[in-house]
């Protein structure tokens, strides 16, 4: 069970993902969540953001945001960008991932759900057999938190972030060309394709 909660890849920001690794690997489809994934909870989208995701769809990808948010919070976000959306996802019940790959038409095997939460997004991922990816949470001022109970926290993150690079559960989604895996274990991307 604890295997759910790893991801397949570890970052520390959307923008340190190698998209064009994912897409040579085969991958067409990229779910993410919006709260402190790609911006900071509640904030609008921002210009890195919204310039992101025109040069993932300019790529070949189709996105999608899977999030526990309602609709309104999602449109706000979405002013500026061109995305599909489910709102209201319940994660981690992975019945939001199956419907994601239904929507983008790219089926499990060649979609990535990338989010800042173990317990909801990762595991929502594992659950429905999506690769995942786990970007470190934004926090825009860490003294604007409440103290140390946040600095714990942050701990408590890394923690369990180095226990989960040390584990080796093999997971191997084979690159589209039949070469070489894109995730091999589940933390190193292959730095050979």
């Amino acid at each position: 069970m604890i295997e759910k909660l790893y991801p397949y890849e570890c970052e520390k920001s959307v923008f340190d993902i190698d998209y064009e690794k994912l897409y040579d690997c085969g991958y067409r489809g990229l779910v993410f969540d919006i709260d402190n994934t790609l911006v900071h909870h509640g904030d609008d989208a921002t210009p890195e953001v919204e310039a992101l995701f025109r040069r993932l769809h300019k790529m070949g990808f189709k996105t999608l945001l899977l999030s526990n948010n309602d609709e309104e919070r999602i449109l706000r976000f979405i002013r500026n960008i061109d995305t599909l959306y489910i709102a209201d996802a319940a994660k981690p019940d992975p019945g939001g991932c199956f419907k994601a790959a239904e929507m983008l038409q790219t089926g499990f095997d060649r979609t990535v759900f990338i989010g800042d939460q173990i317990f909801t997004d990762i595991l929502a991922a594992n659950r429905s057999g999506m690769a995942s990816i786990l970007v470190d949470y934004i926090v825009v001022d860490e003294r604007a938190w409440i103290g140390r109970s946040a600095s714990r926290v942050v701990q408590r993150r890394e923690a369990l972030r180095r226990a989960a690079q040390r584990t080796r559960f093999p997971v191997y989604i084979q690159d589209r060309r039949g070469g070489s895996s894109f995730f091999k274990g589940r933390r190193k991307m292959v730095q050979d394709l």
